[in-house]
């Protein structure tokens, strides 16, 4: 069993109430292969919602923002250790997430200055994840998976 970022299987759960389905990913899904989840709902947050990016801050610990300068920081928290805690729980190992986002991003990500570009570093949830074992790709780098 994979975790998948539900927004990759149709559901409408993306900052801006939309999604970015993967027709693989969602076959993956409804053939039982995966289980969808969403950070950022799980901490709490709305949808649609303000879009959010990680700054960071002098002492070089991420901070997440909204683009009016919220701190949802918190939110997004807690909504990776509730991720992580249903990996746990059901003994997932391995992860597909999607990229960029400041949850599920892993290797790069958009920089917290909300012009659009890109700084290597991980989302919360995707950090989370890797930090506690648990093998984290993307819709892109998903396909080196053997037997999926």
């Amino acid at each position: 069993m994979y975790l998948i970022s539900a927004c990759l299987v149709g559901v409408k759960c993306r900052y801006d109430g939309m999604n970015v389905p993967d027709k693989d990913l969602e076959m993956l899904f409804q053939k039982g292969g995966a289980l969808p989840i969403c950070p950022e709902l799980l901490g709490g947050l709305s949808c649609p919602r303000e879009c959010c990016e990680i700054v960071k801050t002098p002492n070089n610990f991420p901070k997440v923002v909204s683009k009016s300068n919220q701190d949802l920081s918190a939110a997004f928290a807690l909504g990776a250790a509730k991720t992580l805690e249903i990996c746990k729980l059901l003994n997932i190992t391995t992860a597909i997430l999607k990229s960029k986002s400041p949850s599920c991003g892993y290797g790069e990500i958009y920089d917290g200055s909300f012009s659009g570009k890109l700084t290597a570093g991980d989302g919360l949830t995707a950090y989370l994840l890797v930090q506690n074992n648990i093998a984290v790709y993307n819709e892109f780098t998903w396909r080196s998976l053997q037997n999926i």
